[in-house]
């Protein structure tokens, strides 16, 4: 488990226009290879989601909290805290969604796996009837990984036209609002640089 805090993504809610760039950008963002986690009715599914209630719109994705109360419920240990964020691993989730039940945002979403370009199947179970089975999709669970492989860092903070999404490092913003109060208990303006 990392001591470092972890990078999150900060959504406006008062420069948001609701374009879905963000979206676009964050499941372009992960498609790779022949195999990807996509939604139910397709290959390209975001990470983030934009939310809608009344005239308000924002993207809501995971917070990466330091807690993180997905990866202490999961029973298989495929969501982990890392340097990089809190992260899902794809091969040891099995799709049980107590990872959803436990997000506070609701960021945690179960998605389609995707090989060479068709949905992705498993045989489970049959509920009705133990001695048999049944075919359904392949879930497992999604979430905002901060681009982690990503050069550029966040695809959705890249596109969007509005500078709704900002990546908050924590121990860069708590360094910043030291410096601030400091020049402030001093008599300085820290935005102007002038003395108050």
């Amino acid at each position: 488990m990392s001591s470092r805090l972890t990078p999150f993504i900060l959504a406006s809610a008062a420069k948001c226009i609701g374009c879905r760039a963000c979206e676009l950008a964050c499941a372009a963002a992960h498609l790779q290879g022949g195999v990807s986690v996509g939604s139910l009715q397709g290959a390209l599914s975001p990470r983030l989601y934009l939310t809608r209630a009344e005239d308000i719109c924002v993207p809501v994705g995971c917070r990466h909290c330091e807690d993180a109360p997905c990866a202490a419920v999961c029973p298989n240990g495929a969501i982990q805290r890392t340097d990089s964020g809190v992260l899902v691993d794809e091969k040891i989730c099995v799709g049980c969604k107590t990872c959803l039940a436990a997000c506070p945002v609701g960021a945690m979403e179960m998605a389609q796996i995707w090989k060479n370009g068709r949905p992705a199947l498993r045989r489970v179970v049959d509920p009705q009837n133990p001695d048999s089975y049944i075919i359904e999709p392949a879930l497992l669970a999604s979430k905002c990984d901060l681009c982690h492989e990503r050069e550029n860092g966040p695809a959705c903070v890249e596109a969007c036209p509005k500078d709704a999404l900002t990546l908050v490092e924590p121990m860069k913003l708590k360094k910043r609002r030291n410096i601030e109060a400091v020049l402030a208990l001093a008599g300085f303006n820290a935005h102007a640089g002038e003395e108050l």
